[in-house]
């Protein structure tokens, strides 16, 4: 199975440590983030990634060069101008031609990915969406499901008043190929905002699989969030 790691982003909320350094590439634990993340790959034996660059992307070739050191073979995918984290897929689509991940290359996770597959094509949807259950969701992806794990509702970085969900985008997905024809090509694009509404609203079967005991999550998107992080991991929990 083939990987998709995104890793373009800036990283703004954590300036001025991501200057000069794409956000995936803050350490924790002595190493960078997206090398717990393909660790975390090699693990469940996916030796396939494709990771795309944009902010200093030279930091990230010349760190993991073709990935061999980490049992992964790399493949890059420079983009000049984001394309958001649909339009990054889409735009390497030769390389999906049968079911895939899709993971955040800027969060810490304990995911177990062969379950997350396993129940992915058990449902036998077009997608599935790793949930992780937040108290405050509003600067995530929420979703909202029915008894059989479908989801019903997805609405990203919601309001306040329009929370209906505590489960969150965990940024991991599984894909099936059909999923890219309906990302426009060669223009930005969103899973959370624009593509998996869109999925929904044509009656397309996305489910949600809620992570569960002994699968965390870790989003690092400010510095206190990456304190806090790193308090965690260095005593080893």
């Amino acid at each position: 199975m083939k990987t998709m790691i995104l890793a373009a982003g800036q990283g703004t909320r954590l300036r001025p440590l991501t200057e000069h350094i794409p956000k995936p590439m803050v350490l924790v634990r002595d190493k960078p983030i997206l090398e717990h993340n393909l660790e975390l790959l090699a693990r469940h034996g996916i030796r396939e990634a494709v990771i795309n660059l944009h902010h200093h992307p030279q930091t990230i070739v010349e760190h993991f060069g073709d990935g061999s050191r980490w049992g992964v073979h790399i493949t890059y995918s420079f983009e000049p101008e984001l394309l958001g984290t649909a339009g990054a897929v889409r735009r390497v689509r030769e390389q999906f031609d049968s079911t895939f991940l899709v993971l955040y290359g800027d969060n810490l996770t304990t995911c177990d990915l062969n379950r997350l597959v396993v129940f992915h094509l058990a449902k036998g949807g077009i997608a599935t969406i790793a949930l992780y259950h937040r108290d405050d969701p509003i600067a995530s992806g929420i979703a909202d499901l029915d008894d059989q794990d479908r989801i019903t509702r997805f609405v990203e970085k919601p309001k306040s008043h329009q929370v209906f969900s505590g489960w969150v985008s965990a940024g991991i997905l599984v894909l099936e190929p059909e999923v890219l024809d309906a990302i426009p090509d060669g223009t930005p694009s969103d899973f959370g905002h624009d593509l998996f509404p869109s999925l929904l609203a044509r009656g397309e079967a996305i489910y949600g699989y809620r992570m569960s005991q002994g699968e965390d999550l870790w989003w690092i998107d400010t510095p206190e969030d990456l304190q806090r992080v790193k308090a965690i991991w260095e005593k080893g929990e």
